[in-house]
């Protein structure tokens, strides 16, 4: 039998897995994947979050995303806030710092009051970066799907998006709907699926159906998509308070070719162990 430690985080009630690759080995094997993901036989989270060592100059450490279906993802911004405050307590960093996940550099800020910033990348608009099956760049996209014509927008955040304005969340079908787009062959890879009700210039509420993970109380890249299409639509200021069921984020993006930032609550929840054969 093989010990293995985590730590049980979470941000606005997107609730992680950490494990820190550096100073235990292990095999990340599905399986082990999958039953520290099961909410009844093991630990239970929305993602796990593994920290590996990087060579690399500036780089404080690596991470890897894997979803409860143990598929590895490309990002998770409530996680990537956990690992961030996690190392800034385990390795006494500076409150600035540099991570680097599967597709990009993240720059860290750590804040006195134990919220977190996270610059997740720089937006992308191309059909071919989220992927999905569209001819041309288009600020809106339609599909049918759930028996009804749906008009997204859709972003990259180093993950893909597919953001939907609706009327209210709260009467929203998230997973009728959500299960549909994702399954879609418009979206090859499937897709994060935003429900976002634009209450003024600076405040949306949202909801979101995650890819391999289904509706969540916080998603930190479905908040910055959600502003990042609406302010492409023109319907949004450079700060966004972003409303989820968890809690609130703020996003922060001044426009295409710059980098989106998150802020929000990293909060511990325990510390422990398991035991694997």
């Amino acid at each position: 039998m093989m010990r293995i430690d985590f730590t049980k985080m979470h941000g606005l009630g997107n609730d992680v897995i950490v494990l820190d690759r550096r100073d235990q080995e292990f095999d990340l094997s599905t399986e082990l994947i999958s039953h520290l993901c099961d909410r009844k036989k093991g630990v239970g989270c929305d993602q796990l979050m593994v920290i590996e060592t990087s060579e690399a100059e500036g780089i404080v450490a690596n991470y890897r995303i894997f979803n409860p279906d143990a598929n590895e993802v490309e990002q998770c911004g409530n996680g990537a806030r956990c690992v961030a405050r996690y190392l800034f307590d385990k390795d006494n960093l500076d409150s600035k710092f540099t991570l680097h996940a599967m597709c990009s550099d993240i720059d860290v800020v750590c804040y006195s009051d134990g919220s977190v910033s996270v610059a997740l990348g720089v937006p992308s608009f191309e059909p071919s970066d989220l992927p999905m099956q569209a001819s041309q760049r288009l600020s809106q996209y339609h599909l049918e799907a759930a028996g009804r014509t749906v008009e997204f927008g859709a972003v990259s955040i180093g993950n893909p998006h597919a953001v939907l304005s609706v009327n209210s969340v709260a009467d929203t079908d998230v997973q009728g709907l959500g299960t549909a787009l994702q399954e879609h062959e418009f979206f090859p890879q499937s897709t994060n699926v935003e429900f976002v009700e634009f209450l003024d210039r600076g405040r949306l509420r949202l909801r979101v159906y995650e890819r391999g993970a289904g509706e969540t109380l916080a998603c930190g890249s479905g908040a910055c998509a959600s502003v990042a299409v609406g302010r492409h639509w023109g319907w949004l200021d450079q700060e966004v308070v972003v409303e989820m069921p968890g809690g609130e984020a703020i996003i922060n993006w001044t426009g295409e070719g710059d980098k989106i930032s998150l802020r929000g609550e990293a909060v511990y929840v325990f510390s422990g162990h398991i035991m694997w054969a």
